[in-house]
């Protein structure tokens, strides 16, 4: 990224903008002095440990090590390119990007995502062939009309066993890629006469497919998917993701289910902001996921006794995650959402969304299914459920109703049940402690190493520290910091600047040197530092130079016979120490 037109360009739109006001759209900031805190949405954060600085205009999460400028959180958000990031903000500031060239990242796994494309045409051509007229006619009764099949890509694998083996070969496709991509397996089609949903990531490429029966009695598995392969992982997808994210954001919810059918009719009713699990349980990749899209969450999974078992378990794994706004929509004679939509009508399941009820809620009504309320111990042990669902709940309002109906349903006291509430509160508080001090233990950085990583960061926020290293030639001790220092050096002399916001834009297409950078930025270092300081900085790290040529001498001299050469090489380490005092 040296072209300087480009980076002139590219640094005026990132100037145009407020980091803190785009990162604001995607999750909620408190602002604390002069710089603003949110949950990270790039680990598994439960407190708010990303801190967005309006004056340097970047971001860095102090427990996941994550960083970067505007350019990044959207990249990393968003999983798009750095090109695609610059036309979304170019589109907010106004700024023509005119013929801009950025440089392409070379994916490794391009061929992969055009034998799924090839693949999805295939699909798609054979549902409207003579061929797919069952097919259709299968999806009409089920109520997928012309417009959903185009919007879903559906499209349909032929009886024949080798229609879309034959047409990858004859592009020059190997035998072993297709069984190892899932699209053929001991070189026949793995989809024969099913149904075809595409699968995709989060930013709508085709990543695999999943192929359903449709004739009747037929004694086959109801569905086949195409195997994980390195750019497809079940845990790390959702359905529909794409798609969603956009309504998600508008909506300022996100609703998730269980089947693609589910979401497939609750899209074709205009409600959009949906996705589907790839399997009944949330990973926790999911889950982060689903809070980059919104931390107003609604389940709505099957209403048979599997269903509200998902929903048990993915809304307690929610919970774990520190999403506090989940709400459920419980439907009852084992309804999905597909059929109860088809059965009723889309206002009534609108409605349903309008009315869904608390996940505590929910989990509390649950707990009662299959006690023996006779029995005293059965008794004790729901109550001291509900407890511990009530101490999820942060709203003091719901926790006062919910304990004083608990009080009157057993007629017990309301001291006893908040005086137990009390002691589990404080006892997840000291587990959480223990859980938080084993997780923050980590490497820490001899003197050499931290005088190199603070030196670095001067360098980024003071000039006098680029110029000393100059001056001084300084050579650090470690190898990428030595390539750091050197692009920070070449670019103060090129542009007479350097801000870290768009420093961080110049590195787009180094890497290794990205990474160093944001650990650089994870230290904590002072904003003003003295041209004292800094000499000190760079003595620190003359001392371990000196201290290694020094042992290199050491090691010469356990090799020398002859006492003369011994001795210059004596006289060389006490120059070295005398010089380094």
């Amino acid at each position: 990224m040296n072209d300087t037109n480009n980076i002139d360009i590219i640094n005026q739109i990132r100037s145009k903008v407020d980091i803190v006001d785009i990162i604001s759209e995607y999750l909620p900031l408190t602002q604390r002095g002069k710089n603003f805190f949110g949950i990270c949405p790039f680990h598994d954060d439960t407190n708010p440990s990303m801190s967005v600085s309006r004056e340097k205009q970047i971001y860095k999460c102090f427990s996941c090590g994550a960083s970067g400028n505007v350019f990044n959180f959207i990249m990393d958000y968003e999983h798009i390119s750095f090109k695609e990031a610059l036309v979304l903000l170019s589109q907010k500031t106004g700024i023509d990007i005119g013929n801009i060239q950025v440089k392409k990242e070379n994916n490794k796994y391009e061929e992969f995502y055009n034998i799924y494309n090839i693949a999805l045409k295939y699909f798609q051509n054979n549902i409207n062939t003579i061929q797919g007229k069952q097919a259709k006619e299968y999806l009409e009764q089920r109520k997928i009309d012309e417009t959903i099949i185009k919007d879903f890509s559906i499209g349909l694998s032929l009886s024949t066993r080798d229609g879309l083996l034959k047409l990858l070969t004859r592009k020059k496709y190997n035998n072993k890629l297709l069984n190892d991509l899932g699209l053929t397996v001991n070189n026949y089609d793995n989809f024969i006469d099913r149904i075809i949903f595409p699968l995709w990531d989060t930013n709508g490429k085709v990543v695999g497919f999943s192929g359903r029966i449709y004739h009747q009695n037929s004694k086959q598995n109801k569905y086949v998917n195409t195997k994980e392969t390195p750019i497809f992982k079940k845990g790390q997808t959702l359905y529909n993701y794409h798609r969603a994210k956009e309504f998600a954001r508008r909506e300022k919810s996100i609703i998730i289910m269980e089947g693609f059918m589910d979401v497939i009719r609750a899209y074709s009713i205009g409600v959009k902001n949906v996705v589907a699990l790839m399997g009944t349980a949330m990973t926790k990749e999911q889950v982060n996921l689903v809070k980059r899209l919104s931390s107003h969450i609604i389940l709505c999974f099957d209403g048979d006794d599997a269903g509200r078992k998902a929903t048990l378990t993915n809304g307690d794994m929610l919970v774990k995650a520190g999403i506090d706004n989940i709400k459920v929509i419980a439907l009852e004679n084992n309804d999905d959402p597909d059929t109860y939509i088809l059965n009723n009508s889309s206002e009534n399941f609108k409605a349903l969304i309008e009315n869904a009820i608390n996940y505590s809620d929910y989990k509390i009504n649950s707990l009662k299914k299959g006690i023996n309320f006779n029995s005293d111990i059965e008794k004790s042990e729901y109550i001291n459920k509900v407890i511990k669902e009530v101490s999820t709940i942060k709203d003091e309002i719901r926790v006062e109703i919910v304990l004083k109906n608990l009080a009157k349903e057993f007629n017990l006291s309301y001291n006893t049940l908040e005086k137990r509430l009390l002691e589990m509160t404080q006892e997840e508080e000291k587990r959480q402690v223990v859980i938080y001090e084993t997780k923050s233990s980590k490497k820490k950085n001899n003197k050499y190493e931290k005088a190199t990583y603070e030196y670095l960061y001067y360098m980024l926020i003071n000039e006098q520290a680029i110029i000393y290293y100059d001056q001084q030639n300084i050579f650090f001790p470690i190898e990428k910091a030595r390539y750091l220092a050197s692009e920070i050096s070449y670019y103060y002399k090129k542009y007479g600047i350097i801000t870290i916001a768009d420093f961080y834009t110049y590195l787009q297409d180094k890497k290794d040197l990205m990474e160093l950078l944001k650990i650089v930025l994870t230290y904590d270092v002072k904003e003003k530092v003295e041209k004292e300081e800094i000499e000190a900085l760079a003595k620190v790290i003359r001392e371990y130079n000196v201290s290694q040529e020094i042992q290199r001498l050491k090691e010469k001299m356990k090799d020398k016979i002859d006492p003369l050469e011994k001795a210059k090489l004596a006289d060389e380490i006490r120059m070295l120490k005398i010089g380094s005092v």
